[in-house]
């Protein structure tokens, strides 16, 4: 598209983007490159930061992304909802809270929403792709019926979200009125040739559906690879031969490893929890899926007391706290649990992380160690959490050495070619013999 065709494509569409933590902010700058975006917030810091081109926590190309939309004349950021009142497109984004049961807070998301809606022209499409209870855009429309509702699950991808965003194999698109169809069409276009149209409550159950789908996967093949532990089984094994098979296929999520976390899968299985609750539906497949998941969290911590017995008084070396690879964000991660699991154990913790520059509270028991060999010298053990590259490229055979123990839980195997070589290593990953040869 050249810059002309660009500029007169965003001059023709003019979008808000509310909410704008991760995925408001990737979809307001991706957009942006197509149309005219203004991106909402009532956070005052959140938005004077993305008006300074700068993204609210790590995403590779996210800065470059906001600085050359903003420069382009086709993005902008505010708190004043006003600034939706000739947006053809409110394309609702906020990251829908979760609490510690894995529990969305929709009401919060709802809230936010109608302060905007307060300002929409009537006729206005509101799109949504925050993580909603399915009939949420029914429920919407009955309360506001001068707008039109429609659903496109997010799907985010924390590390290569500009990627997913900009080059989708295909988008869902729920609507409740032939007509919309047109506009989302022009609106999606540019990210893919494959919008699959279907009714709003379909689309808003496909995003339950499918992260529930996923989250069983992994809880599946974690007890099969836990199974494959006591049996000298291996896993990964296990899992090449299940993709082996056409009907499963290769790209299936059966990769035996650490439990998932973050909130996102869980909270639509959460959500189909309570569904079925709420509506009298007997099931008991999907409340599994997260009690299996919750006991697949204690593994780590299990192995290093199979090795090391009583944790008190010694060291763990925690490699990695993020939730993922490329992002800063701590929020609802396996390591972070993992490290608290350790601290209530009586061990000495010391972490570290590329990508974190301070703990929240509740790792006061925590260390945060000011590079690798810092966390790693005099550790009986490590437990390898966040899969960083800057961990392969350690001088493994020279730090190794400068430990007290040589003891490594790696759920994933991540550094298995480094440390494979390595003499005394005791190596424990998820679904190997619970008894490894030593190097």
């Amino acid at each position: 598209m050249t810059p002309d065709s660009q500029n007169a494509r965003a001059e023709g569409m003019k979008i808000t983007v509310q909410g704008l933590w991760h995925l408001g902010s990737v979809t307001a700058a991706c957009c942006a490159r197509h149309f005219h975006v203004t991106g909402l917030d009532f956070d005052p810091a959140a938005v004077a930061r993305l008006n300074s081109g700068h993204a609210p926590l790590l995403e590779p190309g996210l800065d470059a992304l906001l600085s050359a939309g903003i420069a382009a004349g086709n993005l902008s950021f505010t708190t004043d909802p006003t600034a939706c009142a000739d947006s053809r497109v409110l394309w609702l984004c906020y990251d829908t809270p979760v609490n510690d049961n894995d529990e969305p807070d929709a009401e919060w998301v709802l809230a936010n929403l109608c302060r905007a809606l307060l300002h929409l022209k009537p006729g206005a499409l509101v799109l949504i792709s925050s993580q909603l209870p399915v009939g949420s855009c029914a429920r919407l429309e009955k309360q506001f019926p001068q707008f039109h509702f429609a659903c496109s699950p997010e799907n985010l991808r924390l590390g290569r979200a500009i990627e997913a965003f900009e080059k989708a194999d295909r988008i869902v698109a729920g609507i409740r009125h032939e007509h919309d169809k047109p506009l989302l069409q022009e609106l999606l276009a540019p990210f893919t040739p494959r919008v699959l149209f279907m009714g709003a409550e379909s689309a808003e159950m496909v995003k339950h559906a499918l992260n529930s789908f996923l989250a069983l996967s992994i809880t599946f093949i974690n007890e099969i690879a836990r199974l494959c532990e006591h049996v000298g089984a291996n896993a990964r094994d296990v899992a090449a031969g299940l993709k082996s098979e056409a009907r499963i296929g290769p790209r299936a999520y059966l990769g035996p490893g650490g439990p998932f976390a973050g909130g996102t899968l869980a909270r639509d299985v959460v959500a189909l929890t309570k569904l079925g609750e709420r509506t009298g539906e007997k099931i008991s497949v999907i409340p599994a899926i997260k009690q299996s998941n919750d006991l697949h969290k204690g593994w780590a911590l299990a192995r290093l007391r199979s090795i090391l017995g009583d944790l008190r008084g010694k060291k763990i070396a925690v490699l990695g706290l993020t939730y993922t690879v490329n992002t800063d964000t701590l929020r609802r991660s396996a390591a972070v649990e993992l490290c608290e699991r350790l601290v209530g154990s009586g061990a000495e913790v010391a972490a570290f992380d590329p990508a974190v520059r301070g703990l929240p509270p509740g790792l006061s028991g925590v260390s945060l160690a000011p590079e690798l060999p810092v966390a790693i010298r005099n550790a009986d053990a490590v437990a390898v959490c966040t899969e960083w590259p800057d961990f392969r490229n350690a001088p493994w055979p020279v730090l190794v050495p400068t430990m007290r123990g040589r003891v490594f839980v790696d759920a994933n195997c991540f550094l298995e070619k480094e440390l494979k070589d390595i003499a005394g290593i005791t190596h424990l990953s998820v679904g190997r013999n619970l008894s490894p040869k030593q190097g």
